[in-house]
């Protein structure tokens, strides 16, 4: 949230400087993400007064000025603003001035006519991101004086990351709050004068859903000029906390909000029919909002409505009907307050996260709807005209908000917090906050103030207490017992290890979310279901995540739009997966590679170049396979899941179980997702594909190894990890190391099959091996062979 500095201290006085102040704040828990100036640097710029105009003589859309600077004589100007006129008081680069973007400014000869300095939009000034015009100032502008000074643009703009649970906090005077208890000083604000109220109008309003909407009170307001210009300063303070200026209607409620923290607005009185009901509702019914799209809301949503139908969204955003415009003469202000359960997360379903929602969704003060009624009142009264009605409520009293004690014990503070505080000091640093505090036997009984919706338990008193009392006064002591660290299993690899291991080869650790878009993980994993989430930040963040992939394609296809060639991403995380069982978190790493398999350099052929396939990220497993002491009990077996290509893909397996998967993506979802290259995946279960095997003790033999070379003939559809379980098999435990050296298709070997050369190592720990024995185990080998495979000795 963006708390300009001047405004703060309206409310409160401010003994430090913005900086040291970003400090304390930020100790007090509102964290100073960024300390920014009002506006760039700029300097030679004044405010000036256009003394006449005249059109340029060779020009139509030139327009030469006379402009007084208030000293000596006017100057000229030539000037392509089309609101530049006679009167006005406007923004005035001297020559010698020098702008945001190094522009300085110099004497010109514009179309052959002198020029001698610029009149400056706000875009120029850098005070707006786009303007249509040089930038008007109020008539009491005093001339010649420097704008920066007149407008207060040193001002000090800080840029707070305020908590989800401090709702309170997101305004104004919330933050005031925090800097007067810290202070010890009063807060003040400017006077809020009662409005006398000249009209008789009210507006009927009832609430059909007291729980979600207890109170709301609302006023009419007739003869409003919703043409009239919203002054300088409003203008600025808006800016400044990082809204534009719209129309005198609104920004009187943008700014009430950012003032107060009480979201407000306004309807058309001459577009409203009948009365407002506020209700839950109908399933399936539609409205169109302000930002003009139109959605279906579901039973669980509150709606503002008259006879005719919805026209708002209750806390998120008004509906378009009903919407004030230039031509707006009578306006209904709405000043209601929502239950936070009735507002949380209904936003976040249409991709709508708007300033009402925000704080609606934490909790507004339940007692400032009146204030700040009022307050809006007099604003748009004094800015745009007109007569108001009274201010009227409706409530539902036994569905408003109260505040309960929370009892506060002395032992338990001191032993939470390991300080020792005196009794007053806690008193009046809860008091500082607006609490009311009732000392008992074993501590005090305190009473939130109605704003603080997160005082709820013990903890939380004692929070305030601690960051109030300061965080560094709080001694650093050795723990009272001794910390004893669970020993890793030895059968579980360090996880740095892991993931050091894939660094090693190229990859690199990339963050993605838990929860992944539904339609790219239905495309990917169509048969399985995932969990949905019942409170989305996104729609296309809506639902946990049954594999690590959809992430990785997303981070992928990220590096791919940013010009990275050759992208190698891994992941350690959970995925999360719905069985008979119910929900399990498998702990789960995956990997993408996409691009060339080496990069591009003198050294490196081309053919060295070529997109990485299924064999470069099979070796990159297979480095982590061989680290858990067991590479012989893990096998790849061709099979294929929607997502892969159908020849191009494995399922991992130890010892006969499913523990991974690797292959190409398919190609329609290549072609589908716009990748250059066809990424290729991988994804393994850590706890049964990684566990280590603690090595055993084995003896080494003193005799002779025996080698025999086989070349075998088998059908191409036989794969060698099949070929080499049956050779193992049928080797006995003779067999120390069996190497496929060579394949070979070609003359000599028949259509449809392939030659496959096996060196065959033999030895025992207890003789030395005669050629009788190695012969009767080749034989074995080569029966084997026959009999599972139909294979042959290539002679």
């Amino acid at each position: 949230m963006k708390v300009p500095y001047s405004w703060l201290t309206d409310w409160v006085e401010v003994p430090w400087a913005a900086r040291e102040l970003g400090s304390r704040l930020t100790m007090a828990g509102f964290e100073l993400e960024a300390l920014e100036a009002a506006a760039p640097p700029f300097s030679g710029v004044t405010v000036a007064e256009i003394v006449s105009v005249q059109r340029h003589p060779q020009a139509d859309k030139l327009q030469v000025c006379r402009v007084s600077t208030g000293q000596g004589e006017a100057l000229q100007i030539v000037c392509g603003a089309s609101n530049a006129r006679a009167g006005l008081k406007a923004a005035l680069a001297v020559v010698g001035a020098k702008l945001p973007a190094d522009l300085e400014i110099k004497a010109a000869k514009l179309r052959g006519v002198d020029s001698f300095g610029m009149l400056a939009s706000a875009k120029e000034l850098g005070l707006a991101e786009s303007s249509t015009g040089i930038l008007e100032l109020p008539a009491d502008a005093p001339v010649g004086r420097p704008l920066r000074e007149y407008l207060g643009l040193d001002d000090s703009v800080l840029d707070l990351n305020v908590t989800p649970n401090r709702g309170d906090a997101m305004s104004i005077i919330g933050i005031a709050r925090e800097v007067a208890a810290l202070t010890n000083r009063k807060l003040s604000g400017p006077p809020t004068e009662r409005v006398a109220h000249a009209l008789p109008d009210t507006f009927p309003v009832h609430l059909d859903a007291p729980a979600a909407c207890p109170k709301f009170v609302g006023s009419v307001i007739r003869g409003v000029n919703s043409r009239a210009t919203t002054p300088m300063w409003m203008r600025e303070r808006l800016r400044r906390a990082g809204m534009r200026s719209i129309n005198p209607v609104v920004d009187v409620t943008n700014y009430v909000m950012l003032e107060l923290g009480q979201p407000m607005h306004a309807y058309d009185m001459a577009k409203l029919r009948g009365e407002i009901r506020v209700r839950l509702a109908r399933e399936g019914e539609p409205i169109t909002l302000l930002d003009g799209r139109t959605i279906e809301a579901r039973s669980d949503v509150l709606l503002i409505t008259d006879r005719e139908g919805p026209v708002g969204l209750a806390g998120i955003m008004g509906g378009s009907r009903t919407g004030v415009s230039a031509e707006t003469t009578d306006v209904f202000l709405e000043v209601a307050y929502f239950a936070p359960e009735a507002i949380v997360g209904r936003s976040r379903r249409w991709g709508l996260v708007t300033d009402a929602s925000q704080r609606f969704e934490r909790g507004v003060d339940p007692t400032g709807q009146e204030r700040a009624l009022e307050r809006a009142t007099a604003l748009l009264r004094g800015i745009a005209g007109g007569e108001s009605g009274p201010v009227t409520r409706t409530h539902s009293e036994k569905h408003e908000p109260r505040r309960n004690p929370v009892t506060l014990r002395r032992t338990q503070l001191e032993r939470l917090l390991g300080l020792s505080l005196e009794a007053e000091r806690v008193t009046r640093t809860l008091e500082a906050l607006q609490m009311r505090v009732a000392p008992i036997a074993q501590g005090w009984q305190v009473t939130p103030p109605a704003h603080r919706f997160d005082i709820a338990i013990e903890a939380d008193l004692i929070e305030e207490v601690a960051r109030l009392a300061g965080y560094e006064a709080i001694p650093e002591v050795d723990a009272v017992a001794p910390q004893r660290f669970r020993k890793l299993p030895e059968a579980r690899p360090p996880e740095h290890v892991v993931l050091e291991a894939l660094a090693m080869r190229g990859y690199q650790e990339c963050v993605t979310l838990a929860f992944v878009d539904p339609a790219l993980q239905q495309r990917l994993f169509p048969d399985r279901t995932g969990i949905a989430l019942s409170n989305p930040i996104a729609s296309d963040l809506s639902v946990m995540r049954v594999s690590l992939w959809p992430g990785l394609l997303r981070a992928a296809l990220e590096n791919q739009r940013r010009q990275q060639d050759s992208i190698r991403l891994f992941k350690h995380g959970a995925r999360f997966v719905l069985d008979d069982t119910g929900t399990r978190e498998i702990d789960t790493l995956s990997g993408v590679a996409c691009g060339p398999r080496l990069p591009e350099q003198w050294g490196v052929p081309r053919e060295m170049r070529a997109p990485a396939d299924f064999y470069d990220v099979k070796g990159d497993i297979e480095s982590l396979l061989v680290a858990t002491g067991a590479r012989d009990s893990f096998t790849f077996e061709a099979v294929s899941l929607p997502c892969l290509h159908p020849g191009r893909a494995a399922r991992l397996l130890r010892q006969g179980h499913e523990v991974g998967w690797i292959g190409e993506l398919h190609p329609a979802l290549v072609r589908e997702l716009d990748f250059t290259y066809v990424p290729v995946l991988f994804e393994m279960d850590i706890e049964p594909a990684l566990t280590v095997e603690r090595p055993a003790y084995r003896e080494i033999s003193r005799f002779p190894q025996v080698r025999r070379d086989l070349a075998v003939v088998v059908d191409e559809s036989v794969t060698l990890s099949a070929l080499a379980e049956r050779v193992v098999l049928s080797a006995s435990n003779l067999l120390r190391d069996l190497r496929i050296f060579d394949v070979y298709r070609g003359p000599g070997v028949e259509a449809g099959r392939k030659s496959v050369a096996l060196g065959l190592i033999f030895q025992d720990i207890s003789r030395t091996l005669t050629d009788d024995d190695v012969e009767r185990l080749i034989a074995s080998v080569v029966a084997e062979l026959r009999v599972s495979f139909n294979a042959r000795i290539r002679e």
